[in-house]
């Protein structure tokens, strides 16, 4: 009796020691930037990081712990969580449809990859700053915000419109030619780039030297960039007889630091130099230190599930790729790993011949979604961005995106689906054996996508690569610098994974700040099934340096484009473009004649008017 007495005593001090809070909790577990790690996770006691919220959930649910049954609620309370890697959601924190795992707030959550600069020294008309080390090691970067406003990263020209021009290219010898004007005054600056307007993209290339000739200078470039900058052929830098030579602006070099609102970091002497506005005071000034910040990544045979991320804000991320390597992009920021022209062409069944081959990479996201099932984000904000918002990668089923706000992001809102894998040629069809690679049934609905691609120029407020069953309906979209939405991959007319997608009733507008060959609503590839209806697109702008003025489209089924219905869309004319495309589209009432209903209903519905109060 008394063994057994004192194996029961064991056995419940040993249980007491590790799961005091599930019998206390239930399903509800408490984060506060105020709280501690070791604390139970109470809302009197919070904890201190969603990463050992998620770790005391993954428990309960390992050890069936009572109350779960319902779901597991993690609250991250009001306040900003500063992370120095992303935080990991794995097929462990999985929850079932009855039971969701869901991380909330009542709205004042952010998740932060900044760090604060403090302790301004007046030098002249500048202020100066120390850098501190982030993990460890001295932390570069490419974006600075102050008082919630980005700053600009210093540049020669104020207003775009007065970019230089190229003079001409040398791809033997991999120079671009340019006014020595441009360029004299960086000389001798180490780290220079220069962000290269081509078409549909822009390229950022690492400097590497300026020879003065004359009235011209040659310039070179590091590789790999400069490699592939001057093999491959599509988007290509132009030269031609009418004036619209590509332009180009410089950035980032202390010569350039010349006018309010600029800002320049030594990397050498981690010295971070801001010219501030007129009466400016550095209340809140900060640097994105990481790339992304949440990471839900499963595999095809064991995906997170069902998982909800609802009101919570994502801010201060940064992507390094382009000081690193540069980033020569083919289209909508999938920058190319090599590319080069082909001769002879290539013969492709059912297709016009191919001229060049590429291979691509993808950038950074503050937020990634992989191998996943059932994944929501409900009334986020994703704003002050290095690269892409938020990216459903690979191997995603299910889920939705509603009523969030993407906003200040440097490149694509939303990103859904492959772009061909890293090692398969681009414009080959995908159609993967095990189509669980294929992003599929995923609802983009009612979110607000404003100000983004405000840096890498040919990016786009959603771009869907090769998805199946992607519903993207009543977004609003405006200012962003290429085109609205992008549907479809590969310029290829053979049939492929893409099918049943359905772009309706989304409202795009001030479209194509920066760049041309562009549309409201942009597809490429075979896509059977699949529909673009009852949007609403208007206000295009004029940028003076495209490089053909007149190539902008409302819509604009592009390469292969085949199978895809084009049906009641309100446009402000019937402009529109339908090249190489393959067999199967139906065109039908679209343009100034639509019934104003349609015009009217596009965009946010009632229930989400309030994102634009923010």
């Amino acid at each position: 009796m008394n063994l057994e007495f004192d194996c029961m005593r064991k056995f419940f001090l040993i249980v007491g020691i590790l799961l005091p809070i599930f019998t206390v909790l239930g399903a509800d577990i408490y984060v506060s930037p105020s709280g501690h790690d070791a604390n139970a996770g109470t809302k009197e006691l919070p904890k201190a990081s969603l990463t050992m919220a998620l770790r005391q959930a993954r428990e309960m649910r390992r050890l069936e712990a009572s109350g779960i049954e319902g779901g597991i609620t993690i609250h991250l309370l009001d306040g900003t969580y500063n992370v120095y890697e992303p935080i990991f959601v794995r097929p462990e924190d999985s929850g079932t449809p009855t039971s969701p795992t869901i991380i909330t707030s009542d709205g004042g959550a952010w998740i932060s990859g900044g760090i604060k600069i403090e302790k301004w020294k007046r030098e002249g008309k500048l202020l100066v700053a120390d850098v501190p080390l982030f993990n460890g090691r001295p932390l570069d970067f490419r974006q600075f915000y102050v008082n919630g406003r980005k700053a600009i990263r210093a540049r020669d020209v104020e207003d775009f419109e007065q970019m230089h021009r190229i003079i001409n290219v040398d791809k033997e010898n991999e120079i671009i030619w340019v006014p020595s004007a441009a360029v004299v005054k960086i000389k001798n600056a180490p780290y220079a780039e220069m962000v290269l307007h081509e078409m549909w993209c822009v390229a950022n290339l690492r400097i590497k030297s300026i020879e003065i000739h004359g009235d011209s200078a040659a310039v070179k470039f590091h590789n790999p960039e400069s490699r592939i900058q001057f093999e491959h052929p599509w988007p290509r830098p132009m030269v031609t007889t009418d004036g619209h030579n590509s332009a180009f602006y410089l950035t980032n070099a202390k010569e350039l630091l010349d006018r309010p609102g600029e800002w320049y970091h030594d990397i050498n002497t981690h010295k971070l130099y801001y010219y501030p506005l007129s009466g400016e005071k550095m209340y809140d000034a900060v640097l994105p230190a990481i790339e992304t910040l949440l990471n839900i990544e499963g595999t095809l045979d064991r995906p997170v599930e069902n998982v909800i991320i609802d009101n919570i804000g994502f801010e201060y991320s940064t992507w390094m790729r382009p000081s690193l390597m540069g980033h020569v992009p083919l289209q909508a920021g999938m920058y190319m790993t090599d590319g080069y022209k082909l001769r002879p062409k290539m013969a492709r069944p059912q297709n016009h011949t191919l001229d060049n081959q590429g291979w691509l990479g993808r950038p950074a996201a503050a937020v990634t979604v992989s191998g996943a099932r059932n994944i929501d984000f409900l009334k986020c904000r994703f704003e002050h961005l290095g690269s892409t918002g938020l990216d459903y990668v690979w191997g995603t089923q299910g889920g939705l995106i509603e009523g969030c706000l993407f906003r200040d992001i440097a490149g694509n809102g939303i990103v859904v689906g492959n772009f061909s894998p890293a090692s398969h040629e681009t414009h080959l069809p995908y159609d993967p054996t095990d189509q669980r690679e294929v992003c599929s049934d995923l609802t983009i609905a009612n979110n607000l996508i404003s100000n983004v691609a405000n840096e890498d120029w040919g990016t786009l407020g959603i771009c869907a690569g090769y998805v199946k069953g992607i519903n993207i309906e009543h977004n609003e979209i405006n200012d962003v610098s290429y085109s609205g939405i992008n549907l479809g991959w590969g310029w290829t007319r053979t049939v492929n994974c893409m099918r049943n997608n359905r772009v309706h009733a989304n409202k795009i507008h001030h479209y194509a700040r920066h760049m041309y060959d562009v549309a409201g609503i942009y597809t490429l590839g075979s896509q059977p099934h699949s529909w673009v209806t009852e949007n609403c697109v208007s206000d295009i702008y004029s940028p003076g340096y495209a490089h053909d003025p007149n190539h902008w489209f409302y819509l604009y089924t592009d390469e292969g484009s085949s199978y895809i219905n084009v049906k009641d869309n309100w446009t402000e004319a019937e402009k529109y473009l339908q090249n190489a495309n393959g067999p199967g589209n139906v065109w039908e009432n679209n343009g100034p004649n639509v019934d104003t209903t349609i015009k009217e209903k596009a965009g946010l519905t009632p229930a989400f008017i309030y994102l634009k109060n923010y």
